[in-house]
């Protein structure tokens, strides 16, 4: 009996090994992702808003709070990983291939160099943010003088081609629902009330990625 109970027990260690082996194998076939963290967009003329380097998109252009850039690059962390769908490269890992020196290329060349450091970290895609307005309400959550207001985007390509297969936009500043009756869905997600501009970039970015693409589908674009 002893001898079945002992064999049992190793059959369970070694099914265990095996089986944690497959997980690691199936999480190395997730596609690896490298998001840079967010940029600002460099120009200096108010009365041509602010115009997106990549995709030419023009914003309201607007305060940004000091640090929402390491506010925005958090969340889009947390919420890629969340979603499991790739193996993420670690921020800290991805800032190291941006010294000084590569951001000056970057503001000048900002998909040729993003293609050459999803290169240098033999990731399948990598992520470019911008960020360009990011006012924080004044108020509270009851009633404000001023709302909150936010506008960024992200484009994903894929390293091997250079391919832009995706990108998401957010640009809002958030109004009361009698203003606007389609916003009802946001206006109940954020519980009837008047949201800090973390909440409504959070809300909108979790609402953006929700129109990712499967990996399979970003493979086969062309």
């Amino acid at each position: 009996m002893e001898k079945w109970v002992k064999g049992f027990f190793f059959c369970l260690l070694a099914f265990g090994l095996v089986f944690a082996g497959r997980l690691e194998t199936w999480a190395d076939q997730k596609p690896a992702l490298a998001m840079l963290p967010f940029f600002l967009e460099k120009g200096e003329d108010p009365a041509r808003g602010a115009i997106c380097p990549v995709c030419k998109s023009v914003y309201q252009r607007g305060n940004i709070v000091p640090g929402s850039q390491n506010t925005l690059t958090r969340l889009l962390y947390q919420k890629m990983e969340a979603l499991g769908t790739f193996r993420i490269i670690p921020l800290e890992v991805v800032e190291k291939t941006l010294p000084p020196s590569v951001k000056s290329q970057f503001e000048q060349k900002p998909i040729a160099t993003a293609l050459r450091i999803g290169k240098e970290l033999n990731a399948d895609f990598i992520s470019v943010e911008y960020l360009f307005r990011f006012e924080e309400r004044v108020g509270s959550s009851l009633g404000v003088e001023k709302p909150a207001s936010v506008a960024f985007d992200l484009h994903l390509f894929r390293v091997k081609d250079g391919m832009e297969v995706w990108k998401g936009k957010f640009d809002e500043t958030q109004k009361p629902l009698s203003d606007d009756l389609l916003k009802i869905g946001s206006f109940l997600r954020r519980k009837a009330a008047w949201v800090t501009a973390e909440e409504l970039a959070s809300d909108g970015m979790g609402e953006m990625l929700k129109k990712l693409p499967d990996p399979k589908e970003l493979e086969e674009r062309r």
